[in-house]
């Protein structure tokens, strides 16, 4: 470790978090640790603060700071060394399987980390599979992303986000590049999100699918949908993503407590 280009770098800034006293505490501090650590500057340091601080920064005790710590450890997020600190590696993959447990930070963190490109956007007819989440909408405002392992420049997945007119003239697209579409619509726009709802199924990849993501043509991909509702009940943004099925697997944890 270079001490000197360690010291110069910008400190970690480890984003805010809501914490849901239903759901466990370590799990939602590890995913928004992890939305953090893969959506830092590259230019941030790679030294995290000690457990103490991080523990007092999302309000929760040492020992769950400590087992949070220790699931990102085994993911081969960061590494921790003795005397020295926790530091992030820098090798580290930054694809994962696709883990849902009821967090809004989990679905920042498993859309953070790559290299992002917009592809397009602009206004568009209601598409007849998405009418239901947009009574009243002749038009939603349609985002096209694809997303790159930034280590390798392999694409991963592809995003389609079609939201209300209205929601879409607060956003700045330039943001996408930075950040996945829920933390601009939480963090930036400043939307009141109250739930998202989310679907993955197992499909073919059409020919878009499988030019983008530069897979065979009717291979096994995985298609995720998650439905973004406002604190009114009303949905703002329809994602719909298409992670290739050899980088990545689908698991849900069910908390029996």
């Amino acid at each position: 470790m270079n001490q000197v280009n360690e010291a110069s770098r910008p400190g970690f800034a480890p984003d805010s978090l809501v914490l849901n006293r239903k759901l466990p505490l370590w799990y939602q501090v590890s995913q928004s640790l992890r939305a953090s650590i893969l959506g830092r500057p590259q230019d941030a340091s790679t030294r995290l603060p000690t457990e103490e601080q991080l523990a007092a920064h999302y309000g929760v005790s040492v020992l769950t700071m400590r087992q949070a710590l220790k699931e990102l450890e085994g993911e081969g997020l960061i590494s921790r060394h003795r005397r020295r600190g926790t530091f992030i590696e820098p090798r580290a993959r930054r694809t994962s399987p696709v883990r849902l447990l009821g967090s809004i930070d989990t679905i920042v963190a498993q859309q953070s980390g790559e290299r992002t490109t917009v592809l397009g956007h602009g206004r568009t007819p209601v598409p007849g599979d998405l009418a239901e989440f947009f009574p009243g909408c002749s038009e939603v405002v349609s985002y096209r992303r694809l997303r790159c392992d930034e280590g390798t420049g392999e694409p991963t997945n592809w995003a389609e986000n079609a939201l209300r007119p209205e929601t879409a003239a607060r956003l700045d697209v330039t943001d996408l590049e930075r950040w996945p579409m829920t933390k601009v619509l939480r963090d930036v726009v400043g939307v009141h999100i109250s739930r998202i709802t989310d679907t993955v199924e197992a499909r073919l990849a059409d020919p878009a699918t499988a030019e983008l993501l530069q897979v065979p043509l009717l291979s096994p991909i995985l298609h995720y949908t998650g439905v973004t509702y406002d604190e009114d009940g009303t949905v703002v943004d329809v994602a719909r993503i298409r992670y290739r099925g050899d980088r990545f697997s689908f698991s849900v944890t069910v908390d029996a407590h």
